[in-house]
């Protein structure tokens, strides 16, 4: 304690003013002067007393903060009395609160990006193991033209599927960590449904669906149009591949105070009851789910309606069909 230069100086400035009264005590009389010494005596000791106390309360404090610090939450010094160390303990006290839940939810994340790259290892193995084996059959010089072309076109296809798994894992990994930037503009539902659409044309006609749009040409929200197409388009894929050749899809949308509604529905296989929880959860694949399916598409939908004040909810009867709800909340003030 007395190794501080405030402590030092103090004590300094306590006895010289105690010799300047005691100077001045004995001009009055002998018993004055032992008067002042023994009160100013007793002052220097209260002082120094208080003051070594507070040093140990502040070691306590730096104990503490040293085991925060090793990774020990489980302490607990709060101080219901008053005084500044009271309010300093349970400051502590509430930053240490804070620390624990961010250890928790650290510890959460790693286990959760743990279980991203094992699931991205699982399905990126698939088709680079099929690669392999057709490139090895690919170096075999007696190996027919007609199987050549036909192993070639294999791996294009499987390339082309990695390619479209790692860009939407980089799509949600910028989601996940809130770098995607969303845009604020008016969003008008029949346009967006239309790009959404565009893409599944072909793989429509060839299972000859049809899709009928039923809405005001007025309806629209507060989004943003390329992520918002994203997201349609994965739904959309949902719909038709589960659909069966001749069925249809009905999208509806509706506006009104409160939210912009779009309905997407189909009459294809239906998702199993058991399945129904789980579907936007990423990589998981439903009883019904396509040998080429990765289970991504519904998770991202959900990741990026949700980033726009959206949420979704899915209804499905197996055999006969699934019906997706799209609602963008309005910004009421």
């Amino acid at each position: 304690m007395f190794r501080n230069r405030e402590i030092q100086l103090f004590s300094l400035v306590m006895a010289g003013i105690s010799l300047v009264a005691a100077t001045a005590a004995a001009f009055i009389s002998q018993s004055a002067v032992v008067v002042v010494l023994s009160t100013a005596f007793l002052l220097i000791a209260c002082s120094l007393l208080f003051t070594r106390w507070r040093y140990r309360e502040i070691a306590r404090l730096s104990q503490y903060l040293r085991k925060i610090n090793t990774g020990n939450y489980s302490l607990d010094i709060r101080d219901n009395q008053e005084g500044e160390l009271s309010i300093l303990k349970n400051d502590i006290y509430k930053v240490t609160l804070m620390l624990t839940e961010q250890s928790k939810l650290w510890q959460q994340e790693k286990l959760r990006l743990t279980d991203v790259i094992a699931d991205i290892s699982h399905q990126l193995k698939t088709p680079l193991t099929s690669m392999l084996v057709m490139a090895d059959l690919l170096s075999d010089s007696k190996l027919p033209e007609a199987k050549r072309s036909e192993f070639t076109h294999k791996i294009v296809l499987q390339l082309e599927r990695i390619d479209w798994l790692v860009s939407s894992l980089l799509k949600l990994s910028k989601i996940d960590a809130g770098t995607a930037v969303f845009k604020k503009e008016l969003v008008r539902v029949p346009e967006l449904l239309e790009k959404a659409i565009e893409p599944l044309l072909i793989p429509m006609d060839i299972k000859e669906q049809s899709i009928s749009l039923k809405g005001e040409e007025s309806v629209s929200f507060i989004g943003d149009l390329k992520w918002s197409q994203e997201a349609f388009i994965n739904i959309l894929k949902n719909c038709v591949e589960h659909t069966p050749a001749g069925g249809s899809i009905d999208v509806s949308y509706t506006e009104n105070a409160l939210f912009t509604e779009i309905v997407i529905a189909d009459n294809g296989s239906g998702i199993p009851k058991e399945d129904l929880p789980y579907i936007f959860k990423r990589f998981y694949k439903g009883k019904n789910a396509g040998d080429d399916s990765v289970g991504i598409g519904l998770a991202m939908a959900h990741s990026i309606i949700s980033s726009q004040n959206g949420i979704i909810e899915v209804k499905s009867q197996e055999g006969e069909g699934t019906k997706f709800t799209i609602k963008f909340y309005k910004q009421i003030i």
